[in-house]
């Protein structure tokens, strides 16, 4: 039995071994100098809507804008966002909707004028009516609130892969 207990650990050890060789090439995007310090000089630029709020302050948080320095980029985005209705019932009313917001940025670096990244996130979410007005509303909101979040995590992975890998 002792000896069972000593091969399954040595077993152990070697797929753990295997296991961490082969992260040999990564390094984590945080790992690389520059690439926080140049995410927390980034200016976001939203529209002046309720979705753009919601995503300007996500970008925001998620690329640590740091207000007491000057900043070196500034992303702009601008948003198209459509609602459309997807479930009906018997009555031919609409009982689910899809939010599709189109999020398209460009990285600026603002000594030079030049943009260093572009890109286009199409983001999907759907939403549940009911019959009582405010509960509608409230998830008609709960659903920009979940598109912003996702259009923000989307864009923060392409800009911060562009400073890892430039």
């Amino acid at each position: 039995m002792r000896k069972l207990g000593i091969i399954g650990a040595a077993v152990t050890a070697v797929v753990a071994a295997l296991a961490l060789s082969a992260c040999a090439g990564f390094t984590p995007m945080y790992a690389r100098p520059g690439v926080a310090q140049g995410s927390a000089r980034i200016d976001v630029r939203t529209p002046n809507t309720r979705t753009g709020y919601l995503l300007r302050e996500s970008l925001e948080d998620a690329l640590a804008y740091d207000r007491s320095a000057p900043p070196e980029y500034r992303l702009n985005v601008s948003l198209s966002e459509r609602r459309q209705p997807r479930g009906l019932d018997e009555n031919r009313v609409a009982t689910r909707f899809e939010v599709r917001v189109a999020a398209t940025y460009a990285l600026t670096e603002i000594a030079s004028g030049r943009t260093v990244l572009r890109g286009n996130r199409p983001i999907h979410v759907t939403y549940d009516t009911t019959d009582q007005p405010y509960a509608g509303i409230v998830a008609q909101q709960d659903a920009q609130v979940r598109a912003a979040h996702e259009a923000a995590e989307r864009i923060k992975t392409d800009v911060l892969t562009w400073f890892a890998t430039r």
